[in-house]
């Protein structure tokens, strides 16, 4: 392979969602926690003591369904200023960038998942339908109270029927005569802040319309809320059915237009994935924080449990992969930020919510890639501090046993993993057939390259094997997807096909993202290298099983082979003392007693 280093610096080309597959690493600054400045920071700092002053010490009496005490805390939170942030400075908010309202999701997370999830329902899918979509009068009216506190918001899109299929709902709507009213029918199932919300957005089929939202206040003559649902997590967060029987909605309530509802529906689900991964990163830390202490304390053949080679691996392994949810999240919201700066610079004027709400659906592949590795990676750092704990952390007595109930929700909330594994491949041919992404062109380069390996990327330097392997990640996701791209509208419904890129897609963001954080800092060096070469080490694995997996599924029989040997010369394996890169992460974790990155 030819000897050359990827150009470092900056990309000149217009930033677009999905553009880590087809773009060299590191050829694009991004935002990273490195880069937040001092106002964000102390949002995070507020949003952390808030936690540990009103919440933590409460948990137990929320656990017990104490949504009267829900809702006193939802007002201090108000009055701390952590509710404010996505709503317009003349409704009450703050109107404040993406990265700072992902730190204050982060910073509700530490330690209780069930508050929250009474979070993400009040600052994010309940508020922000109305802040994107709402009329000058329904913000006026709504908006102020969402921002204080005095009002708790609650967004209702399933069904019992429709969990996923959002579009299938049942629950219908019929204009009157008149036209000054809708009369609902139906119900929905699962609404976070079911029990106590005051303001709800509601997915109806209209009649006559479609799938239309519409706003419903509690109160309502023929709206009613069911009991609560006894969960296996997420106790101390209120999650009831919502019934209607000839419910009366002023016509005056729809929520955008008749019939466009599921505009509102998937980009508010974009921003509630986005958030989902703030949140991950924030029950990482604290599981991490928890599995640490635990492992210095206890004592075993007569030594600490820390000590041992296995649990350090463990250790490692998750810090690792909080660094790399870190790095992806904050990039994400950064180029949201990015994105609507770019707009108020060419108009000179702030944009509109359409217009913030089309930056957001810019980077709908990156959020489903979120709300699945944020997840997932937040539930094996869970499971593997467990494991540490041992027999105790099967019991109550340990906080870990409630976050491994509580945190399995999160593969179902806001999209389930597999819905979100299927919209990764197919936004991106889509967007590819409508030539908005060079998916095409960057197959011909591939075509071009493996006709002569010599053409291969080559780095060399700080971190050159985890670059190589990150470039290599890209062209194995663009050699399967050329093969799957052969099904035609076949591939639609070959899922196991679909959800292999998607995986693929997650590690090359993953890897991209680490690696473009760490190359780029330059403090404490040798600790976020060893972090990354450490997610490195299996990332790139992953991503070629990954590869491999959609390869075997699409190909004829008679091709499989030569096709995987070709392959396989877009992977090398890199040999890495897992004990050496290891013991360069655990003693910083150790010192820090938890996560070593701070804020």
């Amino acid at each position: 392979m030819a000897e050359q280093v990827q150009d470092l610096a900056p990309s000149t080309s217009e930033a677009r969602g999905g553009s880590f597959l087809f773009e060299p690493v590191g050829a694009r600054r991004f935002m990273t926690p490195e880069k937040f400045t001092d106002e964000q920071r102390q949002f995070f700092k507020t949003g952390d003591e808030f936690l540990k002053a009103e919440i933590l010490p409460r948990a137990e009496k929320l656990e017990q369904k104490d949504n009267a005490l829900l809702r006193e805390l939802i007002g201090k939170a108000g009055e701390v200023g952590l509710l404010g942030v996505d709503i317009g400075e003349e409704y009450g908010g703050l109107a404040l960038d993406k990265v700072t309202s992902m730190l204050v999701a982060e910073s509700q997370a530490g330690g209780y998942a069930a508050w929250a999830t009474t979070m993400g329902a009040q600052t994010g899918i309940g508020t922000l339908p109305i802040v994107f979509f709402g009329t000058p009068a329904q913000k006026a009216k709504y908006l102020p109270g969402f921002a204080n506190g005095t009002l708790v918001a609650a967004y209702a899109l399933s069904e019992a029927g429709s969990g996923s299929d959002a579009l299938g709902a049942k629950t219908t709507a019929r204009l009157s005569d008149d036209g000054k009213h809708y009369l609902v029918n139906g119900g929905k199932m699962w609404i976070t802040n079911g029990g106590f919300a005051d303001v709800y957005v509601v997915f109806i089929k209209a009649e006559p319309g479609g799938f239309t939202a519409l706003i419903v206040e509690r109160g309502t003559p023929g709206f009613s809320t069911g009991r609560e649902e006894h969960k296996l997590g997420i106790r101390g967060s209120s999650t009831t059915p919502l019934i209607f029987e000839d419910c009366k909605v002023p016509a005056s309530n729809v929520l955008g237009e008749i019939g466009k509802g599921h505009k509102i529906a998937f980009n508010i689900l974009n921003v509630g994935r986005l958030k989902l991964a703030a949140f991950a990163i924030g029950g990482m830390k604290s599981s991490l924080r928890g599995g640490v202490e635990y492992a210095l304390q206890r004592k075993q053949f007569g030594k600490s449990i820390a000590e041992f080679g296995l649990i350090r691996e463990k250790i490692a392994r998750a810090a690792a992969q909080t660094y790399a949810t870190e790095s992806m999240t904050y990039r994400a919201a950064g180029a949201i930020d990015e994105r609507v700066g770019d707009m108020v610079q060419a108009e000179g004027r702030s944009v509109s919510p359409g217009q913030h709400m089309a930056a957001i659906e810019e980077y709908a592949i990156e959020a489903s890639i979120m709300k699945i590795s944020g997840s997932e990676w937040m539930f094996q750092v869970i499971d593997e501090m467990l494991q540490i704990h041992g027999g105790n952390g099967f019991v109550t007595d340990y906080p870990i046993e409630r976050a491994y109930r509580d945190n399995r929700v999160n593969r179902i909330f806001e999209g389930t993993n597999e819905i979100n594994r299927l919209l990764i491949p197919g936004m991106i041919f889509k967007r590819a057939m409508k030539g908005e992404m060079p998916l095409l062109e960057a197959v011909a380069r591939l075509d071009a390259e493996l006709s002569d390996p010599r053409h291969f990327p080559a780095p060399v330097g700080r971190l050159a094997a985890e670059r190589r392997g990150a470039e290599m990640a890209k062209r194995q996701f663009l050699f399967a997807a050329k093969w799957a791209a052969t099904l035609g509208p076949a591939l639609e419904e070959r899922q196991e096909v679909l959800a292999a890129l998607a995986d693929c897609a997650i590690e090359i963001y993953a890897m991209d993202s680490i690696l473009g954080r760490t190359l780029e800092s330059t403090g404490e060096i040798e600790l976020r290298d060893a972090l990354c070469r450490f997610f490195c080490m299996e990332s790139r694995e992953r991503a070629f099983d990954r590869a491999r997996t959609a390869l075997c599924a699409v190909l004829p029989a008679d091709e499989v082979d030569a096709q995987l040997e070709q392959l396989a010369l877009l992977h090398r394996y890199t040999p890495v003392n897992i004990a050496e890169v290891r013991e360069q992460i655990v003693p910083a974790v150790l010192e820090a007693n938890g996560y070593p990155l701070g804020y």
